[in-house]
């Protein structure tokens, strides 16, 4: 049997001193397409910011791999150099930093990419075109005054161009109109197509799937994995919503009945955000 690209071996996470994922085993193989979904509050993203290793969550128990390799102990900039991307649920906004400023400082930190000079240029331009989005962009601040749907765009941008081994997309198509799912979800394809994508996709409606072809789908209650299905159990969870695991809510995350205690834990740290891309900013520059 082929080893998984991504496994996830028996984790236990906690924010602060509140349990929140409760032995999670997971794998994904190279070039699948996984759906985790769940009602809100399950613990999926914090699943996904464990998996990155944002150190606003500790991992108490069990062991991450990627390709083989005990990434468990390895800082967020580390997984992101060995190939893993998360897209943000709700992308921080970033003054003063300029969105190029930015983009050339990620790409600094992989230089596998050789995109340096006209390279990068071009390459930046090419996946503009793609998003529908002008490049008067590139010389606005990071998510400064953008709309969800133009954060969510350049979550995309970031993810066409380091073409990571691993993508974990959070609520991607949250707050996302029609024409702006259309061109997230041709992204995401492109993504998978073009680079044998591998795909971690956090939702808890079925809007987005519509557009994507999916290997395996994951249920989390409460921060536990309750069940796992082909793309047949996405289905079966819009027809019968997340009550048939012992959930009293429907598939857009309405609560019915004995609302579920939330229990993810805090939001990504804006500041720590901001205080890392000034840093990659000025590394980038000093090259």
């Amino acid at each position: 049997m082929e080893e998984a690209l991504l496994s996830v071996q028996g984790v236990c996470a906690s924010a602060g001193e509140k349990p929140i994922l409760h032995g999670i085993d997971l794998a994904i193989g190279k070039g699948e397409t996984h759906v985790l979904m769940g009602p809100n509050g399950a613990g999926k993203s914090t699943l996904g910011q464990v998996i990155m290793g944002n150190p606003t969550y500790t991992m108490t128990d069990g062991a991450i791999a990627l390709e083989g390799k005990d990434i468990s102990e390895e800082n967020v900039a580390e997984r992101s150099r060995d190939g893993l991307f998360l897209s943000f649920q709700a992308p921080v906004e970033v003054p003063g930093v300029p969105l190029q400023s930015f983009l050339r400082a990620i790409v600094a930190q992989h230089p596998e990419l050789n995109l340096k000079g006209k390279r990068f240029k071009k390459r930046i331009a090419e996946i503009l075109e793609q998003l529908n989005m002008s490049v008067d962009y590139l010389d606005r601040e990071l998510n400064v005054g953008f709309s969800g749907g133009e954060k969510k765009k350049i979550e995309m941008l970031q993810l066409l161009l380091l073409k990571p081994k691993l993508a974990i997309l959070d609520e991607t198509d949250s707050g996302l109109d029609v024409d702006a799912l259309n061109v997230v979800s041709k992204a995401i394809a492109a993504y998978r197509d073009e680079n044998d994508g591998t795909i971690l996709l956090i939702t808890h409606n079925t809007r987005i799937l519509e557009h994507l072809s999916v290997d395996r789908t994951h249920v989390m209650v409460k921060g536990n994995l309750v069940a796992e299905g082909d793309a047949s159990l996405i289905g079966d969870i819009d027809k019968h919503g997340f009550e048939q695991f012992g959930v009293a809510e429907d598939i857009e995350g309405n609560k019915i009945s004995h609302a579920l205690d939330e229990d993810e834990a805090p939001a990504f740290d804006a500041a720590a955000a901001l205080a890392h891309a000034e840093a990659a900013v000025k590394a980038a520059e000093a090259k």
